[in-house]
Parts: structure tokens; sequence; C-alpha cells
């Protein structure tokens, strides 16, 4: 699947997020290398929200802990409010993290099962001296006020008394509680009944309006992302495969990797004839990707161009770019 290249990059003024050939790789035993990422650029615009999405193992959790630099990657830049975060110093980053805060695919585990609420939502409040005491109290009560939790009936309890959609709810508070201006969602609802999921989803949304807020939402399920993003990207071990808006992307895929992905997504109408492409053969292993286009081996519009050169983004409609060398059309 994958390419490279820098074609979607819109290169804007209003760009909080620009990340420029990331390559994150790690050494594992005798000798070999894990290519999680490889040379990957992307940017996003403010109060964008850029859905990447892909199957499980294709780098998408490594590519935001890289921008977060949990771990450092490799190489490439990564510029959040025109700063390159890589080149910061320690005590720099961490004041820089205020800024970009995450939500963690598992919300129960994510929480400190010792703290109370109150603890959780006041620790990056008291380390960052934000306030006085009174000050800071009437903070987290707003904060749980807003992610419809009720401050008097949950401030003095712990994470495992409570369902996991409440205590995602405690992570997005804790997570605005230093009034980032992006929020980083990796899998936030995956974990969540699907009764669940769609309050959570609504919360969030709710929350970028209300605090003016960008995201990067990381997910594999296709219908969740359509419902809360304003631009997708398409991921296949460690690499692009495709850029689009959720619409386009939706009804006209150009990547056979894209409408492969598509086709998994069940549709809820017996009546409906469902027309399906399945991906031939297993993912190849990150230790030892194919050569020229990653995704060619289970392709079935390869051709021997797509093993000899790796495939480049290009722009086949408006805003919509694909690494492909025989596009969909």
């Amino acid at each position: 699947m994958a390419g490279s290249g820098t074609a979607h990059m819109r290169n804007t003024v209003d760009s909080v997020l620009t990340v420029r050939d990331l390559t994150v790789e790690f050494r594992v035993g005798n000798n070999k290398t894990v290519k999680a990422v490889s040379g990957l650029s992307l940017d996003v615009v403010k109060g964008e929200t850029l859905a990447i999405v892909g199957e499980s193992g294709c780098g998408k959790t490594t590519l935001v802990r890289a921008i977060l630099q949990l771990p450092p990657p490799n190489s490439g830049e990564v510029i959040f409010d025109g700063t390159d975060l890589t080149l910061l110093p320690k005590e720099n980053l961490r004041s820089a993290r205020t800024s970009m805060q995450m939500i963690f695919q598992d919300p129960i585990s994510s929480l400190n099962p010792r703290m109370t609420v109150h603890q959780l939502l006041d620790e990056p409040l008291e380390i960052w001296d934000r306030g006085t005491r009174a000050e800071r109290d009437e903070r987290i009560n707003k904060l749980l006020f807003s992610v419809g939790l009720e401050p008097d009936l949950v401030l003095n309890r712990r994470s495992y008394e409570f369902s996991g959609g409440q205590c995602q709810r405690i992570s997005i508070a804790r997570a605005l509680a230093l009034d980032p201006r992006m929020l980083i969602c990796d899998e936030p609802v995956s974990a969540l009944d699907v009764s669940i999921q769609a309050q959570i989803l609504n919360l969030l949304l709710f929350m970028k309006e209300t605090h003016g807020l960008t995201m990067l939402f990381i997910s594999h399920d296709l219908a969740v992302v359509k419902a809360i993003s304003t631009r997708v990207m398409v991921m296949y071990l460690g690499k692009i495969c495709e850029v689009a808006p959720p619409d386009v992307l939706y009804s006209n895929p150009a990547h056979h990797y894209t409408r492969a992905l598509l086709n998994s997504v069940p549709i809820p109408d017996p009546t409906k004839q469902i027309r399906t492409e399945l991906l031939q053969g297993e993912p190849p292993s990150p230790m030892n990707p194919p050569s020229g286009c990653r995704f060619r081996t289970r392709c079935v519009g390869a051709s021997a161009l797509c093993a000899e050169q790796e495939p480049q983004l290009r722009e086949v409609s408006p805003g919509q770019f694909v690494a492909c060398h025989h596009p969909i059309v």
C-alpha cells in the first residue's frame, strides 16, 4: 500500500500540527528492526478532526505516541504551534505537552485506581500551579458537569467503582483540565459497549466545539470515523494509502486497501446485496516489508511496477490523495 510524498500537505499558517518524514523503528532480537512508521507526513489545521484508520498493527498508535515524543521518533520533524518538538530540551517539551492531551483506548486502566476522581483531576492543576485551592475545586466541578457527571456523587470515588463509559468521561475531563489546544484520541470508544459509544462521540464533538479543540482521532471502526472526522487518513504497514474528506472517501475510495476496509463494514440491511473484495494473504511482517508498494502482496490490482517502485501520494480528485500506481477510477 503504502506510499510517500507530501502532495497532501496544505502548508497553511492555520496548521496546528505538521509532521514531516516521521520514522519510528524498534530494535528486536537477533538484530532485527520493526519498521513501525516509515517516512510519514501529515498536517492538522486548527479546528479540524483528522481521523487515522487502518488495521491493528499498521502503526496508528505508534505514530501519535511519536508525535508526543513518547518515545521520540528515529527521525523527522514534529512541529506543534511553530515549534519542532523533536529539538526541545526535556523541560520545554514537558511544558509543550500540556497543550496536547491524550485520551487512551482503555478508560479503566488509564486511571490510577488508588486515586479518587478529585485527585485525578486535581493532579495536573496542582503540578502546573493552576490557581488556588478554591479555584481548582471550582474548575474540577465545572469539568465534571461538562462531561455529564455529578461532582457530589463522583468526587470521592475511585475508577474501579465506575463503568467504562463513566471512566472515559472522567478521562476526557482530565484531558481538558489544562485547556489543551489539541486532543489525541486513541480508539476512545473501542472498549465500550455500542450503546455507550454514541454518547462518548457526541461528548467529544461537544467538547471540541465548546473548547475550540483540534483533534487527532485513531480508530479501526470506519462507521465511527465517518461520524466524527473532517479528514481521513488511511494507513497500512507504517505508510499512508489515502487521504480524503470522509464523504469522498466513503463514496469513492481510490485505493484498493481503502475499498477493502469499507467493504468489511457490516450493512444493517439483510435485503441489500453486499459486494465484497476480499484481501488476499496475510499482512507482511513490519520487520521485512515488501519492496515498492507495501500493499502489493494483497492487492488485486498489483502489477510488476508496484514491486519496483514505491507509489507517491497524488491528487486524484479535489482534496483526495492516493498512493497507488493503479488507483480505482
